[in-house]
């Protein structure tokens, strides 16, 4: 049986603390399932005292930063509020994204039917997402999102708005999970063994975040490497899904 994926410090110093985070973690306790692991409780056996500056949700993975110290929470909560924080995703969606380049500038709001869930709304706050594609495959498009504001599930919300939304996402998309089964044509089951998905989370990584050192005062910029399902899910789509432009695209002026 596999191991559990656990947190990687990919930095620390007497101020702040640079974290990757795994997908089954909360960033804080769950006020109801003491059982879920999280990533504040995690530091704080191993560090002392901790901070939280921004979260993540439990399904995404990626790199999160928190505070070891009041001064650098409150350098760095002020930061989030200026928004000079540079975050930066990479995002699976469903469907073949044709424009390059572009903006989503679509206000959200949370659901009043539906506590927890969050909605496009004219009513709502102002909410901006630049995003880019990165890599087309069949059916699928692997996107790079950069959230200019910080609201709740703006990614998801966003793409989901756009008619793209995340692969897996069962809060704003479909699917529960990907299968190679899906992806390869000659796919042989096992009878001794139950298909596994490549990945049964939201396709959503956080992948860099960038901001100016609450002591230091120097601009810094972590990275936080795909986790063991995102990369199986991208090795499995560029091998049995890859997407070739017609010419009439192609060489389109």
């Amino acid at each position: 049986m596999e191991k559990a994926p656990v947190p990687v410090i990919l930095y620390q110093d007497e101020a702040i603390v640079v974290v990757s985070k795994p997908p089954a973690y909360h960033t804080l306790p769950d006020r109801f399932r003491r059982d879920i692991p999280n990533l504040r409780d995690w530091l704080q056996s191993r560090l002392g005292k901790i901070y939280v500056v921004h979260r993540l949700d439990h399904d995404t993975s990626g790199v999160i930063i928190f505070a070891r110290t009041a001064d650098a929470h409150r350098a760095l909560s002020l930061q989030f509020e200026q928004r000079t924080v540079n975050k930066r995703y990479h995002a699976v969606v469903v469907g073949l994204v044709e424009q390059d380049l572009f903006d989503i500038d679509i206000p959200l709001m949370e659901d009043p039917a539906k506590p927890g869930r969050v909605i496009p709304s004219a009513r709502g706050k102002e909410a901006l997402t630049h995003v880019r594609v990165m890599e087309r495959f069949r059916g699928a498009t692997l996107l790079e999102c950069v959230p200019v504001t910080g609201r709740q599930h703006q990614i998801r919300v966003h793409l989901a708005a756009i008619g793209h939304p995340l692969l897996v996402d069962p809060l704003y998309g479909v699917g529960e999970g990907v299968y190679l089964s899906a992806l390869k044509t000659r796919y042989k089951p096992s009878h001794e063994h139950p298909e596994r998905p490549l990945i049964a989370r939201a396709t959503l990584h956080a992948e860099e975040i960038a901001f100016i050192h609450p002591i230091t005062q120097q601009p810094c910029s972590y990275v936080a490497p795909y986790p063991r399902d995102f990369r199986a899910l991208l090795h499995a789509m560029r091998k049995y899904s890859s997407y070739h432009a017609p010419e009439s695209l192609r060489f389109k002026q």
